[in-house]
């Protein structure tokens, strides 16, 4: 086995790390005046049960995640595999994200996104600064888990699902690259 001897280029972590498939999630917040804010993320997992924590890392120089710092609070918005749409508007650098979007403010956390399947919403337990990036830990303070239809996830730069469903098995001889199994 050979041993690599030099750092690893941003583009070559992109590439390897690629080969790990995460869910898609928004998070979710408001600035001090009460304005939502939100991007895109696929760094997050739970992190404890009992106390109930979660985690995100967020680039600290970002738009939306130093506000959601200031206030607090948080929603962690996972989405279903037909929300490509919500994810283009929050994983772009421009344009007002909650414009034409159906959501309602969260009584406990950030803005909730209608059609998620899963929000999670949060208080900022603990902040950790790892390069150019903030790991947060959050502890639950709620859960809305709407219980249908099948997550979004980000595998080798694309966006895919995870399984066939009934409705889908008029596809059964085809090879589909969004289907696993």
């Amino acid at each position: 086995m050979t041993r690599q001897t030099r750092q690893p280029t941003p583009d070559e972590m992109r590439h390897a790390l690629g080969h790990f498939a995460t869910g898609v999630t928004v998070i979710t917040g408001t600035t001090l005046d009460g304005d939502p804010v939100g991007f895109a993320c696929q760094s997050f997992a739970s992190v404890s049960l009992d106390p109930p924590l979660v985690l995100f890392c967020a680039d600290h120089r970002g738009r939306s995640w130093p506000h959601m710092r200031d206030t607090g609070l948080f929603t962690v918005n996972v989405l279903h595999h037909e929300q490509l749409d919500v994810v283009e508007r929050f994983g772009s650098p421009r344009g007002r994200r909650f414009d034409g979007l159906d959501w309602y403010p969260s009584v406990d956390a950030g803005p909730s996104l209608t059609d998620a399947l899963m929000r999670i919403h949060c208080s900022v337990e603990q902040v950790h600064v790892a390069g150019d990036h903030d790991v947060v830990i959050g502890r639950v303070l709620s859960l809305d888990d709407t219980g249908h239809g099948r997550p979004m996830l980000f595998y080798r730069g694309q966006f895919t699902v995870t399984e066939k469903t009934a409705e889908d098995e008029d596809l059964a001889g085809e090879a589909r690259d969004d289907y696993w199994g």
